[in-house]
């Protein structure tokens, strides 16, 4: 007769996922290349328009510039503004969360390595 004990499930069972973690959550808003350089620009200038960070962003393509916005905007980071001008006018700006954001950027930055 073969006994066996019950294992009493622990936190190294639980699925990381649901782990609710501030820090967490954000850095997965950032993951991608060039949001936090999106962040780091526009906390700078506070706005922007496209033409602008597009310059400032050296290497980046209109393309994916265009992606990282529209993802930092859906994460509440960013906020676009467009005025119905031809050309359409279009400014950026970083939301209050997104001004928190850019302030940690700054300390980081501020760490020697």
């Amino acid at each position: 007769m073969e006994t066996t004990q019950k294992k009493v499930p622990g936190p190294e069972d639980r699925d990381p996922v649901d782990i609710s973690c501030a820090a967490d959550t954000l850095l997965r808003k950032l993951w991608g290349q060039w949001k936090t350089h999106v962040i780091y620009v526009l906390g700078d200038h506070r706005t922007c328009r496209f033409g602008m960070l597009r310059r400032q962003i050296t290497g980046i393509s209109p393309k994916v510039l265009t992606t990282r916005l529209r993802e930092l905007e859906a994460d509440g980071l960013v906020w676009r503004e467009q005025e119905n001008t031809i050309p359409p006018k279009v400014t950026y700006g970083l939301t209050e969360t997104g001004l928190a954001v850019h302030a940690v950027l700054k300390n980081i930055e501020k760490i020697e390595f």
